[in-house]
Protein backbone atom coordinates (compact mmCIF):
# COMPACT_ATOMS: atom_id res chain seq x y z
CA UNK A 1 0.00 0.00 0.00
CA UNK A 2 1.07 3.33 -0.78
CA UNK A 3 1.28 5.88 2.26
CA UNK A 4 2.08 8.90 0.43
CA UNK A 5 -1.19 10.20 0.07
CA UNK A 6 -2.73 13.79 -0.63
CA UNK A 7 -3.71 15.59 2.30
CA UNK A 8 -5.94 18.92 2.39
CA UNK A 9 -2.86 21.08 2.06
CA UNK A 10 -2.02 19.76 -1.50
CA UNK A 11 -5.77 20.67 -2.60
CA UNK A 12 -7.25 23.78 -3.34
CA UNK A 13 -10.25 24.52 -1.00
CA UNK A 14 -11.23 27.71 -0.91
CA UNK A 15 -15.29 28.26 -1.78
CA UNK A 16 -15.50 24.70 -2.47
CA UNK A 17 -17.98 21.96 -0.61
CA UNK A 18 -16.31 19.39 1.40
CA UNK A 19 -17.21 16.53 2.85
CA UNK A 20 -15.41 15.47 5.57
CA UNK A 21 -15.91 11.91 6.94
CA UNK A 22 -15.02 12.77 10.70
CA UNK A 23 -14.91 9.84 13.81
CA UNK A 24 -17.84 11.17 16.26
CA UNK A 25 -18.41 7.71 17.38
CA UNK A 26 -18.50 9.25 20.98
CA UNK A 27 -19.51 7.61 24.18
CA UNK A 28 -23.14 8.74 25.42
CA UNK A 29 -25.25 8.58 28.84
CA UNK A 30 -28.25 9.95 29.50
CA UNK A 31 -27.88 11.71 26.42
CA UNK A 32 -25.11 13.60 27.37
CA UNK A 33 -21.22 13.03 25.98
CA UNK A 34 -19.48 11.08 28.87
CA UNK A 35 -15.71 12.19 26.20
CA UNK A 36 -15.68 14.25 23.78
CA UNK A 37 -12.20 13.40 22.34
CA UNK A 38 -12.79 12.36 19.32
CA UNK A 39 -14.42 15.63 18.49
CA UNK A 40 -11.90 17.59 19.93
CA UNK A 41 -9.36 15.30 17.52
CA UNK A 42 -11.02 16.13 14.54
CA UNK A 43 -10.99 20.16 15.13
CA UNK A 44 -7.45 21.14 13.00
CA UNK A 45 -8.78 19.61 9.93
CA UNK A 46 -12.38 21.57 10.18
CA UNK A 47 -10.66 24.81 11.27
CA UNK A 48 -7.96 24.38 8.48
CA UNK A 49 -11.24 24.09 6.11
CA UNK A 50 -13.05 26.96 7.82
CA UNK A 51 -10.08 29.01 7.88
CA UNK A 52 -9.55 29.24 3.63
CA UNK A 53 -13.02 29.15 3.15
CA UNK A 54 -14.73 25.90 2.17
CA UNK A 55 -17.94 24.87 2.85
CA UNK A 56 -17.55 21.92 5.16
CA UNK A 57 -20.28 18.97 5.50
CA UNK A 58 -19.30 16.72 8.05
CA UNK A 59 -20.28 13.13 8.59
CA UNK A 60 -19.72 10.63 10.64
CA UNK A 61 -22.08 7.64 12.43
CA UNK A 62 -22.44 6.80 15.90
CA UNK A 63 -22.90 3.58 17.33
CA UNK A 64 -24.60 0.60 15.35
CA UNK A 65 -28.64 1.48 14.13
CA UNK A 66 -28.16 -1.10 11.46
CA UNK A 67 -30.01 0.95 9.54
CA UNK A 68 -33.00 2.27 11.46
CA UNK A 69 -33.48 5.72 12.71
CA UNK A 70 -32.50 5.26 16.57
CA UNK A 71 -33.13 9.18 18.05
CA UNK A 72 -30.58 8.07 20.94
CA UNK A 73 -27.69 7.37 18.33
CA UNK A 74 -28.43 10.95 16.98
CA UNK A 75 -25.31 12.95 15.98
CA UNK A 76 -27.65 16.38 17.05
CA UNK A 77 -25.48 16.16 20.54
CA UNK A 78 -21.90 16.16 18.38
CA UNK A 79 -22.90 19.39 16.34
CA UNK A 80 -24.31 21.08 19.81
CA UNK A 81 -20.48 20.65 21.28
CA UNK A 82 -19.18 21.26 17.90
CA UNK A 83 -20.87 24.36 18.06
CA UNK A 84 -19.66 25.05 21.34
CA UNK A 85 -15.84 24.49 20.29
CA UNK A 86 -15.45 26.13 17.22
CA UNK A 87 -17.80 29.54 18.27
CA UNK A 88 -19.96 29.31 15.57
CA UNK A 89 -23.06 27.45 14.68
CA UNK A 90 -23.03 24.08 13.17
CA UNK A 91 -25.91 23.51 10.73
CA UNK A 92 -27.84 20.29 11.44
CA UNK A 93 -29.29 18.41 9.01
CA UNK A 94 -32.19 16.16 9.45
CA UNK A 95 -31.15 13.30 7.40
CA UNK A 96 -27.91 11.99 5.61
CA UNK A 97 -28.43 12.21 2.28
CA UNK A 98 -31.86 13.19 1.62
CA UNK A 99 -33.98 16.08 0.78
CA UNK A 100 -33.09 18.47 4.21
CA UNK A 101 -29.18 17.70 3.83
CA UNK A 102 -28.86 18.83 0.08
CA UNK A 103 -30.79 21.86 0.82
CA UNK A 104 -28.79 22.94 3.52
CA UNK A 105 -25.59 21.75 1.61
CA UNK A 106 -26.83 24.10 -1.36
CA UNK A 107 -27.14 27.09 0.63
CA UNK A 108 -23.94 26.75 2.53
CA UNK A 109 -21.45 29.76 2.78
CA UNK A 110 -17.93 29.73 2.73
CA UNK A 111 -16.80 29.02 6.31
CA UNK A 112 -20.21 27.56 7.05
CA UNK A 113 -20.05 24.27 9.11
CA UNK A 114 -22.67 21.41 8.67
CA UNK A 115 -23.74 18.18 10.19
CA UNK A 116 -25.03 15.51 8.70
CA UNK A 117 -27.40 12.77 10.18
CA UNK A 118 -25.49 9.50 11.35
CA UNK A 119 -24.44 7.66 8.45
CA UNK A 120 -25.69 4.36 9.50
CA UNK A 121 -29.39 5.25 9.69
CA UNK A 122 -28.67 4.30 6.23
CA UNK A 123 -28.73 0.90 5.61
CA UNK A 124 -26.88 1.13 2.04
CA UNK A 125 -24.35 2.58 4.41
CA UNK A 126 -22.25 -0.53 5.89
CA UNK A 127 -22.76 -2.27 2.54
CA UNK A 128 -20.93 0.13 0.50
CA UNK A 129 -23.38 0.93 -1.81
CA UNK A 130 -23.06 3.09 -5.13
CA UNK A 131 -26.24 4.78 -4.69
CA UNK A 132 -25.71 6.27 -1.52
CA UNK A 133 -22.04 6.58 -2.50
CA UNK A 134 -23.34 8.89 -5.18
CA UNK A 135 -25.40 10.90 -3.00
CA UNK A 136 -23.27 11.54 -0.79
CA UNK A 137 -20.84 12.94 -3.17
CA UNK A 138 -23.37 15.16 -4.73
CA UNK A 139 -23.48 17.28 -2.58
CA UNK A 140 -19.44 17.93 -2.42
CA UNK A 141 -16.80 18.64 -4.56
CA UNK A 142 -14.02 17.50 -2.48
CA UNK A 143 -13.65 13.97 0.12
CA UNK A 144 -11.79 14.36 3.29
CA UNK A 145 -11.21 11.04 5.08
CA UNK A 146 -10.43 11.94 8.62
CA UNK A 147 -11.72 9.14 10.19
CA UNK A 148 -8.83 6.23 11.08
CA UNK A 149 -10.92 4.80 12.98
CA UNK A 150 -13.48 3.54 10.09
CA UNK A 151 -10.36 3.43 7.86
CA UNK A 152 -10.62 -0.02 7.64
CA UNK A 153 -14.07 -0.19 6.72
CA UNK A 154 -15.02 -0.33 2.69
CA UNK A 155 -18.31 2.17 3.66
CA UNK A 156 -20.08 4.62 1.59
CA UNK A 157 -19.44 7.40 3.55
CA UNK A 158 -15.23 6.02 4.06
CA UNK A 159 -14.67 4.96 1.08
CA UNK A 160 -17.36 4.91 -1.38
CA UNK A 161 -17.49 8.40 -2.30
CA UNK A 162 -14.15 8.55 -3.41
CA UNK A 163 -15.39 7.06 -6.53
CA UNK A 164 -17.45 9.94 -7.65
CA UNK A 165 -14.86 13.12 -5.92
CA UNK A 166 -11.28 13.96 -5.54
CA UNK A 167 -10.43 12.24 -2.13
CA UNK A 168 -7.50 13.41 0.52
CA UNK A 169 -6.57 12.87 4.03
CA UNK A 170 -7.28 15.24 7.03
CA UNK A 171 -4.35 15.97 9.59
CA UNK A 172 -5.52 12.68 11.68
CA UNK A 173 -5.52 10.60 8.86
CA UNK A 174 -2.32 12.10 7.29
CA UNK A 175 -0.43 11.41 10.65
CA UNK A 176 -1.54 8.02 11.42
CA UNK A 177 -0.36 6.98 7.93
CA UNK A 178 2.86 9.34 7.53
CA UNK A 179 4.01 8.34 11.19
CA UNK A 180 2.79 4.17 11.06
CA UNK A 181 3.60 4.00 7.80
CA UNK A 182 7.00 5.32 8.03
CA UNK A 183 7.60 2.60 11.08
CA UNK A 184 6.68 0.03 8.80
CA UNK A 185 7.94 0.96 5.88
CA UNK A 186 11.34 2.41 6.63
CA UNK A 187 12.18 2.37 10.49
CA UNK A 188 15.08 3.55 12.47
CA UNK A 189 16.46 0.26 13.91
CA UNK A 190 16.26 -1.19 16.47
CA UNK A 191 12.40 -1.91 15.23
CA UNK A 192 10.82 -3.19 18.43
CA UNK A 193 7.27 -4.76 18.34
CA UNK A 194 5.32 -5.25 21.66
CA UNK A 195 1.81 -7.24 21.20
CA UNK A 196 -0.68 -8.17 23.91
CA UNK A 197 -3.91 -8.93 24.34
CA UNK A 198 -5.48 -12.56 25.10
CA UNK A 199 -5.72 -14.38 22.13
CA UNK A 200 -3.32 -15.40 19.62
CA UNK A 201 -6.37 -15.38 16.72
CA UNK A 202 -6.60 -12.11 16.92
CA UNK A 203 -3.18 -11.49 16.08
CA UNK A 204 -2.41 -14.53 13.79
CA UNK A 205 -1.21 -12.12 10.60
CA UNK A 206 0.08 -9.10 12.89
CA UNK A 207 2.69 -11.45 14.19
CA UNK A 208 3.30 -13.44 10.91
CA UNK A 209 3.69 -9.64 9.16
CA UNK A 210 5.90 -8.05 11.80
CA UNK A 211 8.33 -10.95 11.63
CA UNK A 212 9.46 -9.50 8.44
CA UNK A 213 10.09 -6.11 9.54
CA UNK A 214 11.09 -6.11 13.49
CA UNK A 215 14.26 -6.77 15.12
CA UNK A 216 12.60 -8.11 18.23
CA UNK A 217 8.96 -9.31 19.14
CA UNK A 218 7.92 -9.32 22.68
CA UNK A 219 4.88 -11.62 22.89
CA UNK A 220 2.89 -10.60 26.54
CA UNK A 221 -0.70 -11.06 27.37
CA UNK A 222 -2.45 -13.73 27.55
CA UNK A 223 -1.43 -14.89 24.03
CA UNK A 224 2.05 -15.57 25.87
CA UNK A 225 0.76 -19.05 27.69
CA UNK A 226 -0.21 -20.24 24.01
CA UNK A 227 3.25 -19.74 23.09
CA UNK A 228 4.64 -21.12 26.25
CA UNK A 229 2.45 -23.92 25.71
CA UNK A 230 3.89 -24.37 22.52
CA UNK A 231 7.13 -25.07 23.89
CA UNK A 232 6.09 -27.58 25.82
CA UNK A 233 5.75 -26.00 28.84
CA UNK A 234 2.55 -26.47 31.52
CA UNK A 235 0.78 -23.75 32.25
CA UNK A 236 -1.76 -24.48 34.76
CA UNK A 237 -5.03 -22.60 34.26
CA UNK A 238 -3.78 -20.51 31.68
CA UNK A 239 -5.72 -18.88 29.11
CA UNK A 240 -4.14 -21.14 25.85
CA UNK A 241 -5.46 -21.30 21.57
CA UNK A 242 -5.06 -24.78 21.91
CA UNK A 243 -5.68 -24.65 18.24
CA UNK A 244 -2.92 -22.25 17.44
CA UNK A 245 -0.51 -24.38 19.25
CA UNK A 246 1.32 -25.20 16.03
CA UNK A 247 0.98 -21.65 14.71
CA UNK A 248 2.90 -20.55 17.40
CA UNK A 249 6.06 -23.30 16.51
CA UNK A 250 5.99 -22.09 12.96
CA UNK A 251 6.32 -18.13 14.27
CA UNK A 252 9.03 -19.42 16.76
CA UNK A 253 10.85 -21.20 13.55
CA UNK A 254 10.47 -18.42 11.66
CA UNK A 255 11.77 -16.25 14.14
CA UNK A 256 14.77 -18.02 14.25
CA UNK A 257 15.36 -18.39 10.76
CA UNK A 258 14.73 -14.41 10.01
CA UNK A 259 17.69 -13.50 13.00
CA UNK A 260 14.12 -11.96 15.05
CA UNK A 261 14.75 -12.00 18.98
CA UNK A 262 11.31 -13.73 20.36
CA UNK A 263 10.85 -12.65 23.72
CA UNK A 264 8.59 -14.58 25.87
CA UNK A 265 7.83 -13.52 29.59
CA UNK A 266 10.07 -15.39 31.82
CA UNK A 267 8.11 -15.23 35.33
CA UNK A 268 4.20 -14.23 35.51
CA UNK A 269 1.88 -12.98 38.05
CA UNK A 270 -0.59 -16.10 38.79
CA UNK A 271 -3.77 -16.42 40.99
CA UNK A 272 -6.12 -19.65 41.51
CA UNK A 273 -9.31 -17.87 39.22
CA UNK A 274 -9.72 -14.77 37.53
CA UNK A 275 -10.56 -11.80 39.25
CA UNK A 276 -14.65 -11.53 39.09
CA UNK A 277 -15.51 -8.88 39.47
CA UNK A 278 -12.52 -7.77 36.94
CA UNK A 279 -11.14 -5.55 39.65
CA UNK A 280 -12.16 -7.08 42.94
CA UNK A 281 -8.57 -7.10 45.07
CA UNK A 282 -6.79 -10.26 44.32
CA UNK A 283 -3.90 -12.51 45.75
CA UNK A 284 -1.00 -13.32 43.23
CA UNK A 285 2.36 -15.03 43.74
CA UNK A 286 5.26 -15.02 41.25
CA UNK A 287 6.78 -17.70 39.32
CA UNK A 288 8.72 -18.43 36.58
CA UNK A 289 6.77 -18.87 33.59
CA UNK A 290 8.39 -22.60 33.34
CA UNK A 291 6.98 -23.65 36.56
CA UNK A 292 3.15 -22.01 36.90
CA UNK A 293 1.48 -24.63 39.57
CA UNK A 294 -1.18 -26.75 37.94
CA UNK A 295 -3.75 -24.78 39.64
CA UNK A 296 -3.26 -21.18 39.10
CA UNK A 297 -3.37 -19.57 36.11
CA UNK A 298 -1.08 -16.83 34.46
CA UNK A 299 -2.64 -13.24 35.03
CA UNK A 300 -0.06 -10.66 34.35
CA UNK A 301 3.64 -10.49 33.27
CA UNK A 302 5.86 -10.40 36.13
CA UNK A 303 8.94 -8.32 37.33
CA UNK A 304 11.98 -10.01 35.53
CA UNK A 305 10.10 -9.92 32.48
CA UNK A 306 9.00 -6.28 32.99
CA UNK A 307 12.40 -5.63 33.56
CA UNK A 308 13.34 -7.34 30.23
CA UNK A 309 11.07 -5.84 28.15
CA UNK A 310 11.57 -2.65 29.18
CA UNK A 311 14.92 -2.49 28.40
CA UNK A 312 14.60 -3.84 24.85
CA UNK A 313 12.35 -1.26 24.82
CA UNK A 314 14.63 1.25 26.36
CA UNK A 315 17.27 0.24 23.73
CA UNK A 316 14.96 0.71 20.71
CA UNK A 317 14.86 3.09 17.99
CA UNK A 318 11.09 2.70 16.78
CA UNK A 319 8.76 0.83 19.13
CA UNK A 320 4.79 -0.35 18.37
CA UNK A 321 3.00 -1.51 21.31
CA UNK A 322 -0.33 -3.24 20.74
CA UNK A 323 -2.38 -4.96 23.36
CA UNK A 324 -2.14 -5.25 27.24
CA UNK A 325 0.61 -7.79 29.38
CA UNK A 326 -2.18 -8.40 31.48
CA UNK A 327 -5.46 -7.94 33.22
CA UNK A 328 -4.93 -4.41 33.06
CA UNK A 329 -8.51 -3.50 33.98
CA UNK A 330 -7.19 -4.88 37.80
CA UNK A 331 -4.91 -2.78 39.68
CA UNK A 332 -3.08 -5.66 41.02
CA UNK A 333 -2.55 -7.24 36.90
CA UNK A 334 -1.63 -3.58 35.54
CA UNK A 335 1.88 -3.92 36.61
CA UNK A 336 3.15 -5.20 33.23
CA UNK A 337 0.77 -2.80 31.38
CA UNK A 338 2.36 -0.39 33.36
CA UNK A 339 5.71 -1.00 32.83
CA UNK A 340 5.61 -1.24 29.34
CA UNK A 341 3.64 2.13 29.08
CA UNK A 342 6.57 3.71 31.32
CA UNK A 343 9.37 2.35 29.43
CA UNK A 344 7.65 3.96 26.09
CA UNK A 345 7.03 6.73 27.88
CA UNK A 346 10.98 6.90 28.75
CA UNK A 347 11.71 6.03 25.81
CA UNK A 348 13.80 7.94 22.99
CA UNK A 349 12.79 5.98 20.58
CA UNK A 350 9.65 6.58 17.77
CA UNK A 351 6.86 5.26 20.15
CA UNK A 352 3.66 4.14 18.47
CA UNK A 353 0.50 2.53 20.70
CA UNK A 354 -2.10 0.70 18.63
CA UNK A 355 -5.17 1.86 19.72
CA UNK A 356 -7.89 0.19 21.92
CA UNK A 357 -6.57 -0.71 25.28
CA UNK A 358 -3.11 0.08 24.88
CA UNK A 359 -3.85 3.50 24.27
CA UNK A 360 -6.57 3.57 26.82
CA UNK A 361 -4.07 2.34 29.21
CA UNK A 362 -1.00 5.02 28.36
CA UNK A 363 -4.12 7.84 28.96
CA UNK A 364 -5.35 6.34 31.88
CA UNK A 365 -1.75 6.22 33.56
CA UNK A 366 -0.83 9.40 32.23
CA UNK A 367 2.02 8.67 29.43
CA UNK A 368 -0.29 9.92 26.57
CA UNK A 369 1.93 13.36 26.23
CA UNK A 370 5.29 10.83 26.23
CA UNK A 371 4.56 9.01 23.25
CA UNK A 372 5.00 10.01 19.61
CA UNK A 373 1.64 8.45 18.57
CA UNK A 374 -1.21 7.13 20.09
CA UNK A 375 -3.26 5.80 16.91
CA UNK A 376 -6.92 6.33 17.00
CA UNK A 377 -8.32 3.25 15.11
CA UNK A 378 -8.33 0.11 17.08
CA UNK A 379 -9.37 -2.13 14.39
CA UNK A 380 -7.77 0.39 11.86
CA UNK A 381 -4.34 -0.01 13.36
CA UNK A 382 -4.32 -3.49 13.54
CA UNK A 383 -4.99 -4.04 10.27
CA UNK A 384 -2.46 -1.99 9.30
CA UNK A 385 0.26 -3.64 11.20
CA UNK A 386 -1.09 -6.34 9.37
CA UNK A 387 0.28 -5.43 6.26
CA UNK A 388 -3.27 -4.85 4.67
CA UNK A 389 -4.89 -2.14 2.68
CA UNK A 390 -7.42 -0.09 3.93
CA UNK A 391 -10.40 0.93 1.86
CA UNK A 392 -10.57 4.39 3.72
CA UNK A 393 -6.71 5.15 3.00
CA UNK A 394 -6.25 3.43 -0.89
CA UNK A 395 -9.13 5.39 -1.82
CA UNK A 396 -6.92 8.79 -0.95
CA UNK A 397 -5.30 10.72 -4.03
CA UNK A 398 -1.44 9.27 -4.17
CA UNK A 399 0.87 12.49 -3.94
Amino acid sequence: MNYNKKSIEDIEVAGKRVLCRCDFNVPTKDGKITSDKRIVAALPTIQYLIDKGAKVILCSHMGKPKGEWKPELSLKVVADRLSELLGKTVIMAADVAGEDAKAKAAALQPGDVMLLENTRYIKGETKNDPELSKDLASMADIFVNDAFGTAHRAHSSTAGVADYLPAVSGYLVQKEVSIMGKALANPERPFVAILGGAKVSDKLNVINNLLEKVDTLIIGGGMAYTFLAAQGYTVGKSLVDSEKLDYCKEMMAKAEVKGVKLLLPVDTAVASSFPSPIDAEIAVQYVDCTAIPADQMGLDIGPKACAEFAGAAKAAKTVVWNGPMGVFENPTLAKGTIAVAQALADSDAVTIVGGGDSAAACEQLGFADQITHISTGGGASLEFLEGLELPGIACLQDK
